[in-house]
């Protein structure tokens, strides 16, 4: 009898499931730790930081992990309370959290809202306050609420209840979710040196002072925690100071689970846990935003140094005229020679090979004419780096979209979820990118059409690869500039960057990938690959 191999469902994901399990014991874990002062047996608690588990968990992972928020907190309940909800209550309540956070979440997801879990920007930062502070609002009053329609909780608790519910939620989400986003994408949190060692122990020195002053001064030294955390966010931006947050929000817990006369000012110390993570996490990112910029003004300046060497496209142009045609000038009138020799019958065995000795040298000298240009050109190797595509891609938006919005041209950008890196120089890509979107601008423009579009798309091509697929509405390429294998180094254009189709070429060939363009009845396409950056224990 023959053995049968038989292949799991497709639905079976064995690292989803990993995931999901690893979620589901960080977040009850979560959930006993910050079980301090509830407002009720069966948890509305100060501080949530299993909430923010839950926003980094459908971030990093998308919305296939949805159905595991509606488990956890049931999971959670079985685990860590001693008194439940009914059985209807529990389940409605579930359905209450996993729901309302789960439609949040998706819709940062959505591929038009183009959030960016990295929080590479003040607007994704932004957005996910909002989402949290709106998503928060709505599962702590439906919560809340549910509480009370069970007979749990008195209508006189709706509003003080809700308070605690949403503070805790937001605080939980706003201090968990960024760090573990950055840890999850394997991003260098701090450095180990001294000036780190000195603000990690100044966050232990204010929790002290706070928790070990006399009753009337405690709330007033809390502002003590705002130094280490304003010096954090300073010095190293968003990513240092959501691990300074993360240890003041533990360490807050931890303070008044030991010293339980803090209890009393409970609502005072979240609301100012609440005032400082927000502060943190903005400075932090208003020093991160000035530091990308600086690093793009400096990869730009020494982009525009590279390519002044070229000059205008023009310039090059006649260069490459002047400097091959003659060489090959030459070897065209040595051959005609050396056939007209041959044709005429009186053939001189030396004066043949003196002339093809000529004709050798000047197409010699034609290809070290090459040579020397191709030296001129060459693509630097050194900024090469693990780079997120959606931020390549978000980038080149954000530099052409005074043109974009000067053509009124829309552009949209569907990217498949968790692209995985890809290892380039950024600002290559990005001038690829660039000159691609002009191109498909100008062909817009040239074709007439009062209204355009243009999408750039990307997904995985096998193992190695990410392919990426600018495509426009204009009139596409002409049949023979597509079969042709090599791309002319020639423009009709009377704008652009000087870079042309094929640099953009050369740059990706120069990464390991390749580009082409492709007949497409919707307008001009072109296609061309990026490697993946490799992960450190495949090398």
């Amino acid at each position: 009898m023959q053995s049968r191999t038989v292949a799991l469902p497709r639905m079976f994901d064995a690292h989803q499931a990993g995931v999901g399990l690893a979620y589901l014991v960080g977040y009850v874990l979560l959930d006993l730790i910050s079980f301090v002062e509830p407002y009720a047996p069966f948890g509305i608690t100060p501080w949530n930081p299993n909430t923010g588990l839950s926003f980094a968990l459908v971030l990093r992972f998308g919305p296939r992990m949805v159905p595991w928020l509606f488990l956890s907190p049931v999971v959670a309940d079985l685990a860590n309370r001693q008194v439940m909800l009914p059985w209807v209550a529990e389940i409605l309540s579930a359905a209450t959290i996993g729901g309302g956070y789960a439609v949040a979440l998706t819709f940062l997801k959505r591929p038009n809202v183009r959030f960016d879990p990295a929080l590479s920007s003040m607007r994704d930062l932004a957005l996910l306050m909002l989402v949290a502070t709106a998503s928060a609002a709505f599962v702590a009053s439906s919560y809340v609420g549910l509480t009370i329609a069970s007979g749990l909780l008195l209508p006189a608790d709706f509003a003080p209840a809700t308070l605690r519910y949403w503070v805790g939620d937001v605080i939980g989400i706003l201090g968990v979710a960024p760090f573990t986003l950055f840890a999850l994408a394997r991003r260098r949190i701090l450095s180990i040196t001294m000036e780190t060692v000195l603000q990690l122990a100044a966050i232990v020195v204010a929790l002290v002072l706070v928790f070990g002053s006399v009753e009337e001064r405690e709330l007033q030294l809390f502002y003590v925690l705002f130094l280490p955390i304003v010096w954090m966010a300073v010095r190293t931006g968003t990513e240092g100071v959501s691990l300074g947050i993360l240890l003041v929000q533990f360490g807050v817990i931890l303070g008044v689970q030991l010293f339980p006369d803090e209890r009393q000012e409970l609502t005072a110390f979240q609301t100012m846990m609440l005032v400082l993570t927000a502060t943190g996490l903005v400075a932090g990112e208003l020093v991160a935003e000035r530091r990308r910029a600086e690093s793009q003004l400096r990869l730009h300046q020494e982009s525009l140094a590279r390519l002044g060497r070229l000059g205008s496209i023009g310039e090059l142009a006649a260069a490459v005229a002047h400097e091959v045609n003659q060489p090959l000038m030459a070897a065209g009138t040595y051959t005609r020679l050396l056939a007209d020799q041959i044709a005429s019958g009186n053939t001189d065995c030396a004066a043949v090979a003196e002339t093809a000795k000529k004709a050798v040298a000047q197409v010699d000298r034609a290809s070290e004419v090459i040579r020397r240009l191709r030296a001129l050109v060459r693509l630097d190797r050194s900024n090469r780096a693990p780079c997120s595509l959606e931020s390549i891609v978000n980038e080149t938006i954000k530099l052409c979209q005074p043109n974009l919005d000067r053509t009124n041209v829309p552009i949209r950008a569907r990217l498949a979820t968790d692209l995985p890196n890809v290892m380039v120089d950024m600002l290559q890509i990005e001038q690829v990118l660039v000159n691609l979107v002009r191109n498909s601008m100008e062909a817009i423009g040239g074709s007439g059409h009062a209204e355009g579009t243009i999408r750039i798309a990307a997904k995985p091509a096998g193992d190695e690869f990410v392919e990426v697929h600018v495509l426009d509405s204009g009139p596409g390429f002409p049949r023979d500039r597509i079969d042709s294998a090599f791309l002319p180094l020639s423009s009709d254009k009377a704008e652009g960057l000087g870079i042309g189709l094929p640099l953009c070429r050369s740059i990706v060939e120069a990464h390991g990938g390749r580009l082409w363009l492709e007949p497409n009845p919707e307008g001009g396409s072109v296609r061309f690959t990026l490697p993946i950056a490799k992960k450190p224990n495949d090398e």
